[in-house]
């Protein structure tokens, strides 16, 4: 039994916030029915190329990355029906998540307060960039703008002065992925005070607290010192050497986390004194003399190839590895022994990186094809074959 089976989740998200919350919930056992527009569906759909299938089955990979698990039902419910049949499936629910502006659902009955009035148990989870209330309360939000305005950009890239230098996004949208992850912790809580009061919850979720809650270490290097982190492309701010270095053949990452392990490492490079130098002693004497304890580092690594060195600072218990590729890293042995690629119903995908007791929390269900369960869900709420079927032609269905 998975922890989550029973709980019935109403997913009025798109894009990626929303539905990686809703995903990781499926993955846990919940019943995760995905509401889209008929004919339409979640953007990410058609966020393509690369595109997995033909015809109707066609779809954008991007889609595909936080959709399985869970159940199609195209509803439109700006049409009056529609919504009226949203909020019976609501009724039932036991979670609600939604990414619309804020008010944006108020119209069609689909808010919180409406929804919760006749669902006291329900734990309604909206998802917006800056939160149900303050100065940019009513402004959409989006990962790019948010990496911006929340300070990961000023931190990410290589620093003023060298080439390329310039604020940089990261390479995913970790902020929306962050996001995601914060609500399903918050929906998980919020299901565990319900066992103990009966009553759910309004769970309000920001892309911006978020941004700033995960800028973790510096921002509290920022609190502490009064000063703007730096960018330091591939370097720590607070660690020293933790970084890449040029090896023989490839570069390699070597992250010493304490003078130990610094002691180790200066031994591996033939040059144990470093570690009474008193530039070098500590690391905050290395952190100090940044330029010349990487300087003699990288003299060092550059003359042996790159799994030679690997091996070495593996036996001497020094964090060291590769920089490898999407395609290298999906590939790697390590990844292929925990089953981390899978094909679902003959859909490639990344599995769920949660196990419990030995086994992964993974739904053996694929991305569903837009509304490929509004048939089912109709029944389940009563609806008769005739009356689907007038739906169907007024569009209220699809």
């Amino acid at each position: 039994m998975k922890p989550l089976e029973g709980i019935k989740v109403l997913d009025l998200s798109r894009v990626l916030a929303g539905p990686w919350c809703t995903q990781l919930l499926a993955d846990l056992g919940a019943e995760v029915t995905k509401i889209e527009r008929p004919g339409v569906g979640d953007d990410t759909r058609h966020w393509g190329p690369p595109w997995h299938g033909e015809g109707e089955r066609k779809v954008a990979a991007y889609f595909l990355s936080c959709n399985r698990g869970k159940k199609s039902a195209a509803i439109d419910f700006a049409q009056p029906e529609g919504a009226a049949l949203v909020r019976r499936m609501a009724a039932e629910a036991d979670v609600i998540v939604e990414n619309f502006k804020v008010g944006g659902l108020k119209k069609f009955g689909l808010d919180a307060k409406s929804l919760r009035q006749a669902n006291p148990r329900l734990v309604y989870a909206s998802i917006t960039g800056f939160g149900q209330d303050g100065p940019y309360a009513d402004r959409a939000g989006y990962d790019y703008i948010i990496q911006g305005m929340g300070g990961l950009m000023s931190i990410t890239g290589l620093p003023d002065g060298e080439p390329g230098g310039a604020p940089m996004r990261v390479g995913v949208a970790v902020v929306d992925l962050f996001t995601g992850l914060y609500t399903c912790v918050s929906i998980l809580a919020a299901l565990y005070r319900r066992e103990k009061t009966g009553e759910g919850a309004n769970v309000d979720m920001a892309l911006f607290d978020t941004q700033l809650a995960i800028l973790a270490n510096q921002a509290s290097n920022a609190l502490v010192s009064g000063k703007d982190p730096p960018r330091q492309g591939n370097t720590h701010p607070n660690i020293v050497p933790y970084q890449p270095f040029e090896a023989a053949d490839q570069p390699i990452i070597i992250a010493v986390g304490n003078d130990r392990q610094f002691a180790r490492l200066a031994e591996m490079c033939g040059h144990p004194e470093w570690t009474c130098d008193e530039r070098f002693a500590s690391n905050g004497a290395r952190v100090a003399n940044r330029d010349a304890m990487v300087r003699l580092v990288s003299e060092a690594i550059v003359s042996k190839p790159a799994a030679e060195w690997l091996e070495k600072l593996e036996a001497a218990g020094i964090p060291a590895g590769p920089i490898n590729r999407i395609t290298q890293a999906l590939s790697d042995v390590q990844a292929q022994h925990r089953q981390m690629v899978r094909h679902v119903a003959g859909v490639p995908l990344v599995g769920s990186p949660v196990r419990l007791d030995g086994v992964r929390a993974d739904s053996d269900l694929p991305p569903p094809a837009l509304g490929e369960h509004t048939d089912a869900v109709l029944a389940r709420l009563g609806v008769e074959a005739a009356e689907a079927a007038r739906l169907r032609e007024a569009g209220v269905v699809g």
